[in-house]
């Protein structure tokens, strides 16, 4: 499968995604990832999910990670642009880093990202990708693959209130093609219980912690 090159995203919505990010904190963009870059991502997570070649996700890092089932129920692979898709998708985000960077004074220096696959049944609880004062993920991004997913499939983003964490900002359905990007350290959110396998890319955007750019989003 080819691809143009390069495989941006749709320039005219890259304002819209920094503005809702000062705005809200969060932003999600129905078809920002192009159809045939979806399908091969896809075909990718499903291949690697056939082979038995995805990995049990968990929670927290070194010492303190752990698999619990009960928290989230995903498989994952972290890309390392070892394919076409993989590359094409880390160039389109590596473009969103720089306009990032110049809209917001970030100083984002860094973008990691691992392949997602949900089974039916699976989902994560409500929790937050950053914690404050530790200077690690700054923006959070997740770029679903699957076609054609059914009004019934379930496995929706849920984006909650910052200060009141019980009140729900919106539901994203998990459509190929759409991009939820928002700020790390302040949006709760969740994903529902899915009905069917559910495929995505999750990514985070690391800022150099010598370097003190923040999104004040009453601007």
């Amino acid at each position: 499968m080819s691809y143009p090159d390069p495989c941006p995203l749709p320039p005219q919505r890259m304002e819209e995604l920094v503005d809702a990010l000062v705005e809200r904190g969060f932003y999600v963009g129905e078809g920002m990832i192009d159809a045939e870059l979806c399908q091969a991502l896809h075909a990718e997570v499903e291949g690697r999910a056939h082979q038995q070649a995805l990995a049990r996700a968990g929670i927290g890092r070194g010492s303190d990670f752990d698999t619990r089932e009960d928290i989230r129920g995903d498989a994952i692979h972290w890309l390392d642009r070892e394919t076409l898709a993989q590359r094409r998708y880390l160039d389109a985000m590596g473009e969103l880093q720089q306009r990032l960077n110049e809209s917001l004074f970030l100083g984002l220096f860094e973008y990691e990202a691992h392949l997602a696959r949900y089974p039916a049944g699976a989902f994560y609880r409500r929790h937050l990708d950053s914690f404050r004062g530790r200077a690690n993920r700054v923006v959070s991004t997740v770029g679903y693959l699957n076609p054609d997913w059914p009004e019934d499939g379930g496995g929706e983003m849920v984006i909650y209130a910052e200060q009141d964490p019980q009140r729900e900002l919106t539901r994203v359905a998990p459509r190929a093609g759409t991009l939820v990007c928002f700020l790390s350290e302040q949006v709760p959110h969740e994903v529902l219980p899915t009905r069917l396998p559910r495929a995505s890319i999750a990514g985070w955007f690391r800022r150099n912690a010598s370097l003190g750019g923040v999104v004040d989003p009453a601007r």
